[in-house]
């Protein structure tokens, strides 16, 4: 990530520059919460690619700066929201805001930092991105609603699952990358080009996410395995065994998604191996990063572009 960063090395600091000022606040209690979740690391892929994709259309102001702190700030109030809801106590290797502070005050601060996100929106002062950052941040509620209604639903299929994945997750990768086309004074061509790239890339990313969840390293994903599998969300790898495994594999994979709980982890486990699941899903994975660096043929050739190609190939091949 060092070397895939090193272009917009500048860039990110000034990024950080500005959630560092933009985070203040008179009460204490929500510059605590704030900064607990912002600096308690993670990729900051979704700013990266504001920055990117202006780059790859040579922008060369300063807005892009302001939009990356507000896809980080909307990103880190989804994650302050998923943890109160799933009930989570771990995330990037470090105690989640809700563990530390409780789920009033995670909540609450997830509201401050949506709210504080239309703020800074706002000073760009343009209509067309303010449109795309209130459409994304709706769609991402409805992913939030969607993945809810699916916890527990051992019949969703494939088609299903990929709908909450496209809107909970893929949506805001979408959304910066067109944002960056955008600024940059895009073609209607590219802009499309932009945000189809990041929709998938997005895709790409959550699908690795689910093989991590009974395939990582906990020192390195940060999160304990089978988090998923004990809030009873039928990911890509369970819904795959569901439709491909025998009797007794399917029966013990339904009885997990539909009861949570760890208890059955390690009969799930040895079925989403015997299957060949997670094999599957990174297929999938693969596809999903190959149609987003497809997305970009309508990109002039650049180093912003070779990055954002780069971010394809990570998206599949990392391992956390």
């Amino acid at each position: 990530m060092e070397q895939l960063y090193k272009l917009i090395g500048s860039d990110m600091k000034a990024v950080d520059a500005v959630i560092r000022q933009r985070l203040h606040s008179e009460v204490v209690l929500v510059r605590q919460v704030a900064e607990h979740i912002v600096q308690s690391g993670g990729k900051r892929l979704r700013p990266a690619l504001v920055l990117l994709s202006a780059g790859a259309m040579g922008y060369r102001g300063t807005h892009h700066h302001e939009l990356a702190a507000v896809i980080e700030f909307i990103h880190t109030a989804t994650l302050l929201h998923d943890d109160v809801v799933d009930g989570s106590d771990l995330r990037r290797g470090r105690e989640t805001a809700n563990a530390m502070f409780g789920n009033s005050a995670s909540v609450l601060v997830g509201d401050f930092l949506y709210s504080r996100a239309f703020q800074m929106m706002v000073t760009v002062d343009d209509m067309r991105i303010m449109r795309a950052l209130s459409d994304a941040t709706n769609v991402i509620a409805e992913g939030e609603v969607l993945q809810l209604m699916n916890c527990h639903d051992a019949d969703i299929d494939e088609e299903g699952y990929l709908r909450v994945i496209r809107y909970k997750t893929a949506k805001l990768f979408e959304a910066a990358a067109q944002l960056g086309a955008i600024i940059g004074g895009g073609t209607p061509a590219i802009e499309r080009g932009m945000a189809t790239y990041g929709m998938h890339l997005g895709t790409a990313f959550q699908l690795i996410d689910d093989v991590l969840d009974y395939s990582g390293a906990e020192v390195e994903t940060g999160k304990h395995l089978g988090d998923d599998l004990a809030e009873g969300k039928p990911t890509l790898p369970l819904i795959f065994v569901l439709q491909n495994g025998n009797p007794e594999q399917v029966a013990c994979v339904r009885h997990a998604i539909e009861n949570g709980g760890r208890e059955d982890f390690p009969g799930v486990l040895e079925a989403i191996r015997a299957t060949g699941a997670l094999e599957y899903a990174k297929q999938k994975a693969t596809a999903e990063a190959e149609l987003a660096a497809s997305a970009l043929d309508v990109v002039a050739a650049s180093q912003y572009k070779d990055s954002l190609l780069e971010l394809c190939l990570f998206a599949v091949a990392r391992n956390y």
